[in-house]
């Protein structure tokens, strides 16, 4: 099974790039309400996942930085816990449910390492119930 069909691509998921302060990435995450969104480079690199709690540190870690300072900080100083293991377009379909499994979304690149776009943990879980495959 090909995973192509599952995916939300780039220009359709909320997304901060590197190079965005730490409050332009909070406002857009409060925007959509998003407790994780991912985070890319100009040039369409999958840099990681930001997630609330990776903001909610750095905010909390900011001694000595004054609010000035701390406003122009960029996203890509900003330390985060963990990122999203991406997985490649071509990837079979069961490699994206194991990477699925441990978060809410897959980052899909392409061959060049290029951010393609996102795979839902939801996306799958409705594909297969859509499909029978689950029998509650």
């Amino acid at each position: 099974m090909q995973i192509q069909s599952f995916i939300k691509h780039k220009h359709e998921v909320v997304h901060v790039y590197d190079d965005f302060t730490v409050a332009q990435a909070l406002e857009t995450m409060k925007k959509v309400r998003f407790t994780s969104i991912p985070v890319l480079s100009r040039d369409g690199t999958y840099v990681g996942t930001l997630t609330e709690g990776d903001l909610l540190w750095d905010v909390l870690s900011a001694k000595g930085r004054d609010a000035k300072t701390g406003s122009k900080r960029l996203v890509k100083q900003v330390k985060r816990q963990r990122d999203y293991a991406v997985i490649n377009a071509q990837a079979e379909i069961t490699e994206l449910i194991a990477k699925a499994a441990e978060e809410n979304f897959v980052p899909v690149v392409d061959e060049y390492g290029q951010f393609i776009g996102i795979i839902t943990r939801k996306t799958i879980l409705n594909y297969f119930f859509e499909h029978n495959f689950i029998v509650l």
